[in-house]
């Protein structure tokens, strides 16, 4: 089975994008991809609870609606900008969500995070994070009345657009070799994330770990091959 991964797509962020993303799930099903990985911060920001969905997240979501309907396996893996996506709501449009992906295939063993804790220096991410995903969140995520709470979403995203998080700052090497080195030696062959937007990548011997471009700027998928092989690919390679 191929598998596409794609991070950082921050869909209704730009004008068009949802359309660019319907092109590249046909494009997907075209190849026969058996399971479409979502890395991460599919929307500028995505609540489970409908009340907080706006046209581009109903938009988005009918894609991978209509991915599942063609026998397209869909995983959603928790990003920074991703909250609740276990709520009920979201299961017509996906197989699974996540906070990592594990598979073996080819011999190797698969290891796929959104990688906004990679960087353990960013203790107000960190904080601030443990908030919004917490239990006392949740609860008021799924009581709030629905114009109040797409107040909190576009606050939301302003907040996260204007935070000094780890992508915005020079890409973390030393952390991202770390926990790559400490995945290695858990018996992990292929560690992909996102969250950083620029691509990066470690090879030590049959190990590997990659950062994948942001889709939103890059429009480059991961593609991993039924024998283990990644190649990182956009539009014009593809």
């Amino acid at each position: 089975m191929v598998r596409a991964v794609l991070a950082d797509l921050h869909l209704g962020q730009q004008p068009g994008d949802v359309t660019r993303f319907a092109a590249a799930a046909r494009d997907i099903r075209r190849r026969g991809v058996g399971e479409v990985v979502i890395l991460g911060d599919l929307f500028r920001t995505l609540v489970g609870f409908p009340r907080f969905w706006d046209d581009a997240v109903r938009q988005g979501l009918s894609v991978l609606g209509e991915l599942r309907g063609a026998g397209v396996r869909v995983v959603l893996v928790e990003g920074n900008r991703d909250f609740f996506l276990d709520v009920a709501a979201l299961e017509p449009y996906r197989d699974a969500a996540v906070a990592a992906h594990s598979f073996a295939v080819g011999g190797r063993r698969f290891l796929l995070e959104h990688g906004d804790l990679v960087n353990r220096r960013d203790r107000s991410y960190r904080l601030w994070r443990g908030v919004s995903k917490s239990r006392v969140a949740r609860f008021f995520a799924a009581v709030l009345p629905s114009a109040l709470a797409r107040r909190i979403v576009a606050s939301t995203e302003a907040r996260l657009a204007t935070t000094n998080f780890s992508y915005r700052r020079a890409l973390p090497v030393a952390e991202l070799e770390a926990a790559a080195r400490r995945h290695f030696a858990a018996g992990v062959h292929a560690v992909l994330w996102g969250h950083f937007h620029e691509g990066w990548r470690l090879e030590e011997g049959e190990r590997e770990a990659l950062v994948i471009p942001a889709w939103m700027r890059s429009r480059q998928v991961a593609w991993i091959m039924p024998d283990g092989r990644v190649t990182v690919e956009g539009p014009d390679e593809a």
